[in-house]
């Protein structure tokens, strides 16, 4: 009897202390899969680790995306009217893993819970996948997935925002699996000028909390920008401008945004340390 070997699992983990001990943060990157359509998103997440990426996010496609800005939600739109569904995610973490990048799926509770939590953690698994950024879903409402990703051993990202509580801080850092993602700013994703001014408090307050990794994520677009959140974060975690460079100009752009931020976030940490 042949035996097919389960996907060899990066854990996003593992990718960021892979950057850290470069002397820099990670790089994170983020898509919907299913846009422009469900093979131009395995195409596009590719060119992202081509481009600099430690860390690809594949956004799974659903009706109510709260906390996505108007560049998201049109493209999640666009997936969903294509017909994108969870089992094509699970495809497309697989065909992402196989490139050797830590994969993550970024969901909104609902579609799992539709699928079956347990059968999700284990066919995300059978995958190539690292776990789950869950946006909409706390610690505290979350028992089943936390026995489920316990069971398959899998990563949970949990959000902490500048409003989060010191004790909310602790009891969400003792939750996550991997590292903690770290809002800038309250409010939605999308492109901004500059990054929330909290951010960097929020980052030492959950350091302060227990997290080992912290990563901050919404608003950051440029090299700029990623050069000034890598000085002190952990990763920087990049959607709204993955998706506007897909949109207006395919893989390619998406690969040369990358390499726009992977360098930001290699002079992030030598800029601050000339400044100290």
């Amino acid at each position: 009897m042949t035996t097919v070997p389960a996907p060899t699992r990066v854990r996003s983990a593992d990718a960021v202390e892979a950057a850290r001990a470069e002397g820099r943060a990670a790089l994170v990157g983020y898509l919907p899969v299913g846009f422009p359509d469900v093979a131009g998103s395995v195409t596009a997440a590719r060119a992202m680790v081509a481009g600099g990426c430690d860390v690809v996010e594949l956004g799974l496609p659903y009706s109510d995306p709260l906390m996505d800005g108007p560049l998201i939600q049109a493209a999640v739109d666009t997936a969903l009217k294509g017909g994108t569904r969870t089992r094509d995610v699970l495809t497309t973490v697989e065909q992402v893993a196989a490139s050797g990048a830590a994969v993550l799926v970024m969901t909104y509770w609902n579609p799992i819970d539709r699928y079956g939590v347990d059968r999700f953690a284990a066919d995300l698994v059978s995958a190539g996948g690292s776990g789950l950024i869950t946006p909409d879903l706390i610690p505290d409402e979350a028992g089943e997935w936390l026995a489920a990703s316990d069971a398959h051993d899998l990563e949970r990202v949990f959000l902490v925002a500048p409003s989060s509580t010191d004790a909310r801080l602790r009891s969400t850092t003792a939750a996550c699996r991997g590292w903690v993602y770290a809002a800038s700013t309250m409010g939605v994703t999308g492109v901004r000028s500059q990054v929330g001014d909290r951010a960097q408090g929020l980052v030492e307050r959950t350091r302060a909390a227990g997290a080992p990794r912290v990563c901050v994520g919404l608003g950051v677009s440029t090299g700029d920008q990623a050069a000034t959140v890598a000085a002190y974060a952990d990763g920087v975690i990049v959607g709204s401008a993955f998706v506007r460079a897909l949109g207006e100009g395919g893989p390619a752009a998406v690969e040369r945004l990358a390499g726009e931020l992977a360098d930001g976030v290699r002079r992030g940490r030598g800029s601050a340390e000339a400044g100290s």
